[in-house]
């Protein structure tokens, strides 16, 4: 697997380091000969690719311009008019962001001291002017898991007039044993969304492909958000060779936890504190002080990473990513 060259090392987006599978990019640049021609005027085909996946039917998947595209249907829905969306802070960008987009008011609930989502005070947050509730396993920037009997609890805590949207985004580094089992679950709790995207395991970012899965009245819903031929029309080409090549994907997502397991105990051999992570990155937990010195000297030695107010999440890349990363942050600490 021959990584993406770029200059220096690009951590800040957890964007895997390999391009596409060689048979997904054959397929592609087939694929170009029809560049002439508009995708569906509304998507229909890559749902019914993506449910037969899961073996459910199509009306319970909606696509959007990656799993982004999605947030923004879901939150104009559920989120808008000044409903109140509860999330943990920090979290994915694109949710305080969009919601505010939206016309709606971000509530959000602090990690607890070991990276973890509150889930209990997020229960607690949720009002009767609360219309969404967001969670993410694994977490971003922590990559902390929610366990299955947790998500169960606080699921049923809530009413089922508020709408929680579980983004899976990094779930395919996940073991699946320790997976929600979420298609069981939204048999019980209709008010359950599941957010996932092909930008992150699958490798293709730039093709900006993700979906959810719900209810068919909650699909229809967003669905009606979609804007006609807002889907790039290579989305379904690179699914169905992404599908074809999962052997390969899966090797490589395993290399990706190797190198993610060298990271973080490295990063802990030098006394510093990381949480266990369950995605393709691991979360640096450092003094305000300390964070903004780390990320000047990997900035320095050309590593880019995401800054938050608690520490670094670093996108975990190739073997020379990793020794790089490692090298720079002990000239900081010793």
């Amino acid at each position: 697997m021959t990584p993406v060259l770029r200059r220096g090392h690009q951590l800040q987006l957890n964007e895997i380091p390999y391009g596409p599978p060689a048979s997904v990019q054959e397929a592609l640049t087939r694929a170009l000969a029809s560049a002439n021609r508009y995708p569906e005027f509304l998507p229909q085909r890559l749902p019914r690719l993506i449910a037969e996946r899961f073996g459910i039917e199509p009306d319970r998947i909606v696509v959007g311009a990656g799993a982004t595209g999605v947030i923004m249907h879901i939150v104009q829905e559920f989120g808008s008019g000044g409903a109140h969306v509860v999330m943990a802070t920090p979290t994915f960008d694109g949710y305080p962001i969009l919601t505010a987009m939206a016309g709606g008011r971000p509530i959000a609930v602090p990690l607890t001291g070991d990276g973890r989502q509150d889930l209990a005070g997020i229960a607690r947050a949720v009002t009767a002017t609360t219309r969404l509730v967001v969670l993410c396993s694994p977490h971003n920037p922590t990559g902390t898991l929610i366990a299955p009997v947790e998500f169960v609890e606080f699921m049923s805590r809530l009413s089922a007039d508020v709408t929680v949207l579980l983004d899976e985004a990094y779930v395919d580094f996940v073991a699946d044993h320790e997976r929600i089992e979420v298609l069981s679950l939204m048999e019980r709790f209709s008010n359950l969304i599941v957010l996932r995207t092909f930008s992150k395991a699958y490798g293709l970012a730039a093709l900006r492909v993700g979906y959810a899965i719900g209810s068919p009245a909650t699909i229809k819903r967003i669905a009606r958000r979609q804007l006609p031929f807002g889907m790039n029309a290579l989305a379904e080409v690179a699914v169905r060779a992404c599908y074809e090549a999962e052997p390969e994907i899966a090797a490589r997502v395993a290399e990706i936890g190797d190198h993610r397991g060298q990271l973080t105990e490295g990063l802990r051999e030098l006394g510093l504190t990381v949480p266990d992570s369950y995605a393709n990155f691991s979360y640096l937990t450092l003094p305000g002080p300390d964070i903004d010195r780390v990320g000047m000297a990997l900035a320095g030695a050309d590593i880019h990473v995401k800054h938050y107010p608690t520490g670094l999440r670093i996108t975990v890349g190739d073997r020379d990513a990793t020794d790089a990363v490692l090298a720079t942050v002990r000239s900081t600490v010793q």
